[in-house]
Protein backbone atom coordinates (compact mmCIF):
# COMPACT_ATOMS: atom_id res chain seq x y z
CA UNK A 1 0.00 0.00 0.00
CA UNK A 2 1.13 3.55 -0.70
CA UNK A 3 -0.13 7.05 0.03
CA UNK A 4 -0.76 9.33 -2.93
CA UNK A 5 -0.95 12.91 -1.68
CA UNK A 6 -2.98 15.39 -3.72
CA UNK A 7 -2.61 19.12 -3.11
CA UNK A 8 -4.53 21.95 -4.79
CA UNK A 9 -4.61 25.75 -4.63
CA UNK A 10 -7.09 27.72 -6.67
CA UNK A 11 -5.23 30.98 -7.28
CA UNK A 12 -1.90 31.86 -8.85
CA UNK A 13 -1.05 33.96 -5.79
CA UNK A 14 -1.41 30.94 -3.50
CA UNK A 15 0.63 28.85 -5.89
CA UNK A 16 3.44 31.40 -6.05
CA UNK A 17 3.57 31.96 -2.30
CA UNK A 18 3.47 28.24 -1.53
CA UNK A 19 1.61 28.94 1.69
CA UNK A 20 -1.51 27.06 0.72
CA UNK A 21 0.46 24.09 -0.56
CA UNK A 22 2.77 23.95 2.44
CA UNK A 23 -0.11 23.89 4.92
CA UNK A 24 -1.78 21.05 3.02
CA UNK A 25 1.47 19.14 2.68
CA UNK A 26 2.24 19.43 6.39
CA UNK A 27 -1.21 18.14 7.34
CA UNK A 28 -0.91 15.16 4.99
CA UNK A 29 2.56 14.16 6.15
CA UNK A 30 1.49 14.48 9.79
CA UNK A 31 -1.35 12.06 9.07
CA UNK A 32 1.06 9.62 7.42
CA UNK A 33 3.48 9.90 10.34
CA UNK A 34 0.67 8.89 12.70
CA UNK A 35 -0.90 6.19 10.55
CA UNK A 36 1.35 4.95 7.82
CA UNK A 37 4.82 4.09 8.99
CA UNK A 38 6.80 2.23 6.37
CA UNK A 39 4.51 3.20 3.47
CA UNK A 40 5.77 4.78 0.28
CA UNK A 41 4.49 8.22 -0.66
CA UNK A 42 3.81 9.96 -3.97
CA UNK A 43 2.83 13.61 -4.24
CA UNK A 44 0.90 15.52 -6.90
CA UNK A 45 -0.27 19.14 -6.89
CA UNK A 46 -2.50 21.24 -9.12
CA UNK A 47 -1.60 24.90 -8.75
CA UNK A 48 -3.89 27.79 -9.66
CA UNK A 49 -6.81 25.50 -10.54
CA UNK A 50 -10.38 26.13 -9.39
CA UNK A 51 -12.24 23.53 -7.36
CA UNK A 52 -15.03 23.60 -9.94
CA UNK A 53 -12.81 22.11 -12.67
CA UNK A 54 -13.55 18.56 -13.78
CA UNK A 55 -11.05 15.73 -13.55
CA UNK A 56 -9.82 15.99 -17.14
CA UNK A 57 -8.90 19.65 -16.53
CA UNK A 58 -6.70 18.78 -13.54
CA UNK A 59 -3.64 17.02 -14.94
CA UNK A 60 -2.03 16.28 -11.59
CA UNK A 61 -5.19 14.87 -10.00
CA UNK A 62 -5.66 12.75 -13.11
CA UNK A 63 -2.08 11.50 -12.75
CA UNK A 64 -2.55 10.87 -9.02
CA UNK A 65 -5.61 8.69 -9.63
CA UNK A 66 -3.86 6.83 -12.44
CA UNK A 67 -1.01 5.99 -10.05
CA UNK A 68 -3.38 4.32 -7.57
CA UNK A 69 -3.35 0.57 -7.14
CA UNK A 70 -5.54 -1.74 -5.11
CA UNK A 71 -5.45 -0.79 -1.42
CA UNK A 72 -3.73 2.57 -1.96
CA UNK A 73 -4.92 5.80 -0.34
CA UNK A 74 -5.46 9.10 -2.12
CA UNK A 75 -4.77 11.55 0.71
CA UNK A 76 -6.03 15.15 0.79
CA UNK A 77 -5.74 17.69 3.56
CA UNK A 78 -9.45 18.60 3.51
CA UNK A 79 -12.48 17.55 1.55
CA UNK A 80 -12.67 20.76 -0.49
CA UNK A 81 -9.21 20.11 -1.99
CA UNK A 82 -10.66 17.56 -4.40
CA UNK A 83 -13.24 20.12 -5.44
CA UNK A 84 -15.99 22.56 -4.63
CA UNK A 85 -18.69 21.01 -6.77
CA UNK A 86 -20.81 18.06 -5.54
CA UNK A 87 -21.06 16.44 -8.97
CA UNK A 88 -17.34 16.80 -9.69
CA UNK A 89 -16.48 15.36 -6.28
CA UNK A 90 -18.77 12.39 -6.79
CA UNK A 91 -17.11 11.64 -10.14
CA UNK A 92 -13.64 11.85 -8.58
CA UNK A 93 -14.68 9.54 -5.76
CA UNK A 94 -16.03 7.05 -8.28
CA UNK A 95 -12.72 7.14 -10.19
CA UNK A 96 -10.86 6.33 -6.96
CA UNK A 97 -13.25 3.48 -6.15
CA UNK A 98 -12.73 1.94 -9.59
CA UNK A 99 -9.06 1.67 -8.66
CA UNK A 100 -10.07 -0.23 -5.48
CA UNK A 101 -8.43 2.58 -3.52
CA UNK A 102 -9.66 4.92 -0.77
CA UNK A 103 -10.00 8.68 -0.56
CA UNK A 104 -9.09 9.99 2.90
CA UNK A 105 -9.11 13.51 4.32
CA UNK A 106 -6.19 14.09 6.70
CA UNK A 107 -8.14 16.68 8.70
CA UNK A 108 -10.89 14.18 9.47
CA UNK A 109 -13.59 16.59 8.29
CA UNK A 110 -15.30 13.62 6.62
CA UNK A 111 -15.21 9.88 7.11
CA UNK A 112 -13.98 7.59 4.34
CA UNK A 113 -16.82 5.17 5.11
CA UNK A 114 -19.66 4.62 2.67
CA UNK A 115 -22.48 4.20 5.17
CA UNK A 116 -25.53 6.45 4.63
CA UNK A 117 -24.58 8.94 7.37
CA UNK A 118 -21.02 9.37 6.04
CA UNK A 119 -22.27 9.85 2.49
CA UNK A 120 -24.77 12.45 3.70
CA UNK A 121 -22.01 14.34 5.54
CA UNK A 122 -19.81 14.33 2.44
CA UNK A 123 -22.62 15.71 0.29
CA UNK A 124 -23.38 18.41 2.85
CA UNK A 125 -19.74 19.51 3.01
CA UNK A 126 -19.55 19.50 -0.80
CA UNK A 127 -22.68 21.65 -0.98
CA UNK A 128 -21.31 24.18 1.51
CA UNK A 129 -17.99 24.27 -0.36
CA UNK A 130 -19.84 24.98 -3.60
CA UNK A 131 -21.89 27.69 -1.87
CA UNK A 132 -18.70 29.31 -0.56
CA UNK A 133 -17.18 29.23 -4.07
CA UNK A 134 -20.27 30.90 -5.55
CA UNK A 135 -20.33 33.57 -2.82
CA UNK A 136 -16.65 34.36 -3.41
CA UNK A 137 -17.38 34.63 -7.14
CA UNK A 138 -20.25 37.06 -6.56
CA UNK A 139 -18.15 39.21 -4.23
CA UNK A 140 -15.33 39.32 -6.77
CA UNK A 141 -17.74 40.26 -9.54
CA UNK A 142 -19.26 43.04 -7.43
CA UNK A 143 -15.81 44.34 -6.52
CA UNK A 144 -14.74 44.44 -10.19
CA UNK A 145 -17.94 46.24 -11.18
CA UNK A 146 -17.36 48.84 -8.45
CA UNK A 147 -13.80 49.40 -9.70
CA UNK A 148 -15.04 49.84 -13.26
CA UNK A 149 -17.56 52.47 -12.15
CA UNK A 150 -14.73 54.38 -10.45
CA UNK A 151 -12.63 54.07 -13.64
CA UNK A 152 -10.06 52.03 -11.75
CA UNK A 153 -7.91 49.39 -13.36
CA UNK A 154 -9.47 45.93 -13.62
CA UNK A 155 -7.05 43.37 -15.02
CA UNK A 156 -5.79 44.09 -18.53
CA UNK A 157 -5.54 47.76 -19.55
CA UNK A 158 -7.74 48.27 -22.62
CA UNK A 159 -6.14 49.59 -25.76
CA UNK A 160 -6.49 53.37 -25.87
CA UNK A 161 -5.88 53.81 -22.16
CA UNK A 162 -3.00 53.79 -19.70
CA UNK A 163 -2.49 53.86 -15.96
CA UNK A 164 -2.50 57.30 -14.41
CA UNK A 165 0.27 58.38 -12.06
CA UNK A 166 -1.59 57.00 -9.02
CA UNK A 167 -1.28 53.49 -10.60
CA UNK A 168 -4.98 52.90 -9.85
CA UNK A 169 -7.09 54.88 -12.31
CA UNK A 170 -7.07 54.83 -16.10
CA UNK A 171 -6.60 57.77 -18.41
CA UNK A 172 -6.65 58.16 -22.17
CA UNK A 173 -3.57 57.18 -24.14
CA UNK A 174 -3.76 59.75 -26.92
CA UNK A 175 -1.41 57.87 -29.26
CA UNK A 176 -3.49 54.70 -29.06
CA UNK A 177 -6.71 56.69 -29.32
CA UNK A 178 -5.46 58.04 -32.65
CA UNK A 179 -4.86 54.49 -33.87
CA UNK A 180 -8.42 53.54 -32.85
CA UNK A 181 -9.74 56.55 -34.78
CA UNK A 182 -7.78 55.44 -37.86
CA UNK A 183 -9.24 51.94 -37.59
CA UNK A 184 -12.77 53.36 -37.31
CA UNK A 185 -12.22 55.57 -40.33
CA UNK A 186 -10.84 52.65 -42.33
CA UNK A 187 -13.82 50.49 -41.46
CA UNK A 188 -16.19 53.33 -42.35
CA UNK A 189 -14.52 53.52 -45.77
CA UNK A 190 -15.05 49.77 -46.23
CA UNK A 191 -11.52 48.54 -45.52
CA UNK A 192 -11.15 45.01 -44.14
CA UNK A 193 -9.28 44.31 -40.92
CA UNK A 194 -6.52 42.69 -42.97
CA UNK A 195 -6.22 45.78 -45.18
CA UNK A 196 -6.04 48.08 -42.15
CA UNK A 197 -3.31 45.91 -40.60
CA UNK A 198 -1.38 45.93 -43.89
CA UNK A 199 -1.66 49.74 -44.13
CA UNK A 200 -0.42 50.17 -40.54
CA UNK A 201 2.57 47.94 -41.18
CA UNK A 202 3.46 49.81 -44.37
CA UNK A 203 3.30 53.09 -42.39
CA UNK A 204 5.44 51.42 -39.69
CA UNK A 205 2.76 51.96 -37.05
CA UNK A 206 3.36 49.24 -34.46
CA UNK A 207 1.02 47.91 -31.80
CA UNK A 208 1.39 48.41 -28.06
CA UNK A 209 4.17 45.80 -27.93
CA UNK A 210 6.08 47.41 -30.81
CA UNK A 211 5.15 44.53 -33.10
CA UNK A 212 3.49 44.50 -36.55
CA UNK A 213 -0.29 44.36 -36.77
CA UNK A 214 -2.45 41.54 -38.12
CA UNK A 215 -6.20 41.28 -38.58
CA UNK A 216 -6.63 39.44 -35.26
CA UNK A 217 -4.87 42.15 -33.25
CA UNK A 218 -6.95 44.84 -35.00
CA UNK A 219 -10.18 43.04 -34.05
CA UNK A 220 -8.95 42.55 -30.49
CA UNK A 221 -8.22 46.23 -29.81
CA UNK A 222 -11.56 47.26 -31.29
CA UNK A 223 -13.36 45.10 -28.71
Amino acid sequence: MKYVIYLRVSTDQQAQSGHGLEAQRAMCYQYIANKGQGCSVLEFSDEGISGSKTLEKRPQLFAAINSLEKGDILLISKRDRIGRDPIVNAMIERAVQRKNARLISASGDVSDSNDPTSILMKRMIDAFAEYERLIIGERTKASLQAKKKKNERVGYIPFGYKLSEDKIHLERNEGEQQILDMIRMGRKDGASFRKIAQDFNEMQITNRFLRPWNHVSIIRVMK
